[in-house]
């Protein structure tokens, strides 16, 4: 399902930056990801999200506790030597109504991610940004750090 979303959104945002340069691709992260996690998630009866403790969207990208915990893991881990794409934690939990299956895997920061997540964003982006997302926190990655988190739930 991971995999699904990250083609997916991927393949949406290659076209708006080939239609639009980056300011355009903005608007695929603010409007078309939720929508697009939303419907993957519903076909497979599950909850699909991303979160980061240095996110952009204040509703969707706030991570919960067990999420916080999980990575912090993953910093720790990589400050370890573990590669970052290796980074996943799977669990199921007892939650109010029954049992839910819990998976994070880890958002590596890649080249192409810098232009809006890094720490030299063009102004016409960073205006786009500050429109679309007025406390953004998630600036100032580099190339290989952890960006956040995707994020499934599924009640058993």
């Amino acid at each position: 399902m991971i995999k699904q979303f990250v083609t997916t959104l991927k393949s949406e945002l290659i076209g708006a930056m080939k239609n639009g340069g980056p300011v355009n691709a903005i608007e695929v992260c603010h409007s078309r990801a939720p929508v697009l996690a939303e419907k993957i998630g519903g076909e497979y009866g599950a909850t699909l999200t991303r979160v980061s403790m240095k996110n952009r969207n204040a509703i969707l990208g706030v991570p919960n506790a067990w999420q916080a915990k999980v990575l912090q893991d993953f910093e720790a881990r990589v400050a370890n030597g573990k590669a970052i794409e290796t980074l996943k934690y799977v669990d199921i939990a007892e939650v109010t109504g029954g049992q839910q299956f819990r998976m994070m895997k880890a958002i590596p920061t890649g080249a192409i991610c810098l232009t809006c997540h890094g720490e030299s964003i063009a102004p016409e982006v960073q205006a786009k940004l500050t429109a679309l997302y007025p406390n953004d926190h998630a600036t100032g990655f580099s190339a290989g750090q952890i960006r956040g988190a995707f994020v499934y739930t599924k009640p058993l």
